[in-house]
């Protein structure tokens, strides 16, 4: 396939592979030929792009770039101004045509979101989007945040500060209280009893210290003066109740009943302790099907946990 470019003056009036100048917009936005192999889309060994970039330098008269160290030719820049726009563009291009017949959404959160409540909420969006496409990822709060602002995914479900995270927008649903998780057979009958001790020796185990649950928990502490420093991290709120029941140590976790219901374990309340939120989480305009979620999730939310949600419905 070829492409007819002119760059004004007829300085590139001829034809051009269009595989060729989308190697070179590659290498032109990347800065060089193997980092630009890391970000192509597609398997192409560096030689390949090399030869390629050859062939379109030959194709145009000109030298294009400077290999070592990397820099754009006066040449290179002029065609690279001209060609980045369309590359920029297809991909919306074409997620919008495809969007249009068949939308996708592409959702994050927690595992636990994922695995125990999102799939009910599809059933009912489904009736809306029949032909809906769903993929998954399952992260933590800053992994999903970052797929956010990177467009790899359009929505999360997952805890959320008081403010929205910088270039992204957030509605609070539920708000879930934190509790203490200890052995059955522990001395400790409640989290007053710990307090006493001001510098807590029992091991403390959590998610990872990053997480709004830590930091939130770790918060609180610190205005009561109570030093507990985190012991053990673990990936998933099942898993600390997990290590709890095994006598690992104490573990902080969300006050739901089916994630501390092992028989091993108690739940001690956190009285005064800020809970944790959850909210959707999304970058720039809402779609019509990102709306419909959020919409259904609130209502899920209203149903599951009556006792906790802030929204039942989208402003």
């Amino acid at each position: 396939m070829a492409l007819q470019v002119a760059c004004g003056a007829g300085l590139f009036g001829c034809d051009m592979n269009i595989h060729h100048l989308e190697l070179f917009y590659y290498v032109a936005k990347h800065g060089g030929i193997s980092a630009a192999v890391r970000y192509i889309p597609y398997g192409i060994q560096q030689p390949a792009v090399s030869g390629q970039i050859r062939q379109l330098e030959r194709d145009v008269g000109v030298k294009l770039f400077e290999r070592q160290p990397f820099r754009l030719t006066a040449e290179g820049a002029r065609l690279f101004l001209h060609v980045r726009p369309f590359f920029e563009s297809l991909k919306g291009v074409v997620t919008d045509i495809r969007s249009a017949s068949e939308p996708e959404l592409r959702f994050g959160g927690a595992e636990l979101v994922l695995r125990d409540h999102i799939s009910v909420v599809m059933r009912q969006v489904r009736k809306l989007f029949p032909k809906m496409r769903l993929s998954l990822h399952s992260g933590f709060q800053a992994q999903v945040e970052d797929w956010l602002r990177d467009g790899q995914i359009d929505l999360a479900v997952t805890a959320v500060g008081h403010r929205p995270p910088a270039r992204l927008r957030q509605l609070v649903i539920v708000r879930i209280p934190l509790v203490l998780v200890v052995h059955r057979k522990s001395r400790w009958k409640s989290a007053e009893e710990l307090w006493a001790q001001k510098k807590i020796q029992e091991p403390l185990i959590g998610q990872p210290a990053v997480t709004s649950i830590m930091q939130g928990f770790q918060r609180d502490l610190r205005k009561r003066k109570i030093l507990w420093p985190q012991t053990i991290e673990v990936t998933s709120v099942e898993l600390i109740t997990r290590y709890v029941a095994n006598g690992e140590g104490i573990g902080v976790n969300l006050g739901i009943p089916s994630i501390n219901k092992l028989s091993d374990v108690r739940v001690l309340p956190l009285k005064g302790f800020e809970p944790m939120s959850m909210g959707a989480v999304w970058r720039g305009e809402r779609s019509d099907l990102v709306r419909t979620v959020i919409e259904e999730v609130c209502r899920y939310s209203h149903k599951a946990f009556p006792d906790w949600v802030v929204a039942d419905k989208v402003p």
